[in-house]
């Protein structure tokens, strides 16, 4: 490790999305001399007044994130960012005020891109300062998805098809409607009928008109797929129904319909990446798994029985345009019989091809990682720390910081409050053992990282050295 390397703070929200790929950028980070603090994102923003000054990896840009961003400046941190969502996103008039803030995009000082579309998106935004370097160098999300790191999962796709043998993924994401906690969702539920619909996390930035539509055109897309897993159970009797739903959806109505049949079962353990190695076919309704699938050459189907150009192309067109697209229950079961029979493969295409290239690079040569740490050494942070503040702008960003985590762990106690059961939902405790056995498989893969050294910082935080 290099003394004078600043340290990279890696905060992750999702765990069963994120841990992975973002443990393997602090691998590669560690292995270039940076010191590097990962970790639950709600963890380490109660800590950030005592973290060593340093870069924050912020994986948005929303204005939810106005408060924290603004601590993390004032304490003398810097910020690059990505938005861990762009690679699926809305027309711009939608994802502008939707993912980015006037207050939060000026605070980055260096601006991470999946791909050249990212890229020009970003371009456009009127709130992004002139002088902010934007670099397109993938994502840490898509290494996962690359031939050298496949055998990475082998374990767990083994140990998936021992569990259900021949299955059909079902990929869900309709935390829209279907949130674990009803203030995540587009709407807070309890608004009384006569009353403008309050907007949920999910809705914030989003017109109402707009977010009213998407709302209906989730429901109904929910209903379809509902009555859709039933009809599924009897025209395939001989494989298993494996539904996944989206990491911060309630899985109440999915337990219950599992409940009803024998073959359908309900799991969103571990990572997408071997689910989607393991399974025979994944069905999907304009879910980012289906541009995953499509990486990992596995046959995925957009079904879209309840058809909203608006919805689904102009927001959810990659994933769907990578997939076959089937509009009607039996032209569902008549391409998904064709591809269990081993008729059809997954989705291919020059056209398909020319469209994922477009949205997503370093899906050859370096790693997305590799190139991420590029970027950092050639703006200097593996020589020094950014600048200090001043004692007063440090004071005054502690201050705000102490606070903040005061409130919000108060809230965590609160009786009936579900937050702490959201993040522990979200980021099931790990030991120092499940990180470092992580690094063993990355090690073996790449056949590097033999310096790699883990140890617990603090409760859900670790230490990543080389």
């Amino acid at each position: 490790m290099k003394e004078s390397a600043t340290h990279l703070i890696i905060p992750i929200e999702s765990q069963v999305r994120e841990l992975d790929a973002k443990l393997l950028l602090a691998c590669f980070a560690a292995e270039r001399g940076f010191p590097v603090i990962l970790g639950s994102r709600g963890y380490i923003h109660y800590k950030m007044a005592a973290m060593p000054r340093g870069v924050y990896l912020a994986k948005s840009m929303r204005g939810l994130s106005n408060k924290m961003f603004r601590i993390i400046r004032l304490l003398g941190h810097e910020i690059i960012a990505w938005d861990e969502e762009a690679l699926v996103h809305p027309p711009a008039e939608i994802y502008f005020p939707l993912r980015l803030s006037p207050v939060t995009v000026p605070l980055v000082s260096h601006m991470i891109c999946w791909g050249q579309e990212n890229a020009d998106l970003l371009r456009q935004y009127p709130h992004l300062p002139p002088t902010t370097p934007i670099h397109i160098v993938g994502n840490p999300r898509g290494d996962m998805l690359r031939p050298e790191l496949r055998d990475y999962f082998s374990e767990q796709v083994e140990i998936l098809q021992k569990q259900y043998g021949d299955f059909i993924l079902i990929n869900t994401n309709f935390l829209d409607v279907n949130p674990f906690i009803p203030d995540l969702g587009l709407f807070v539920s309890e608004t009384k009928a006569d009353e403008t619909p309050r907007f949920g996390q999910a809705g914030k930035g989003m017109t109402l008109e707009f977010a009213t539509g998407l709302r209906d055109h989730k429901l109904a897309i929910l209903h379809d797929f509902l009555k859709m897993v039933p009809a599924l159970h009897v025209a395939f009797p001989d494989y298993t129904i494996v539904i996944r739903p989206h990491p911060s959806e309630n899985h109440n109505i999915y337990n219950e319909l599992a409940a009803r049949f024998k073959n359908i079962r309900i799991d969103n353990s571990g990572n997408i990446i071997p689910w989607l190695l393991a399974c025979k076919a994944m069905i999907h309704n304009g879910c980012t798994t289906g541009a995953e699938a499509y990486l990992l050459r596995v046959p995925a189907i957009s079904y879209l029985p309840t058809f909203n150009k608006t919805y689904d192309y102009d927001w959810q067109g990659l994933p769907t345009k990578l997939s076959y697209q089937c509009f009607s229950f039996d032209e569902l079961k008549l391409t998904l019989g064709l591809i269990l029979s081993g008729e059809k493969g997954a989705a291919g295409g020059e056209e398909r091809k020319t469209l994922m290239d477009h949205y997503l690079a370093a899906q050859d040569g370096p790693l997305a990682c590799e190139r991420l740490v590029d970027v950092l050494i050639e703006a200097g942070y593996d020589r020094q720390a950014p600048l200090p503040p001043s004692a007063l702008s440090r004071l005054f960003g502690w201050f705000k910081c102490c606070r903040r985590t005061a409130n919000k762990q108060a809230k965590m106690k609160r009786h009936g409050f579900k937050r702490q059961a959201y993040h522990d939902h979200r980021f099931p405790e790990l030991t120092v053992s499940d990180i470092e056995r992580r690094v063993e498989r990355f090690r073996k893969q790449l056949n590097r990282f033999d310096s790699i050294k883990v140890c617990a910082r603090s409760r859900h935080i670790f230490n990543i050295s080389g």
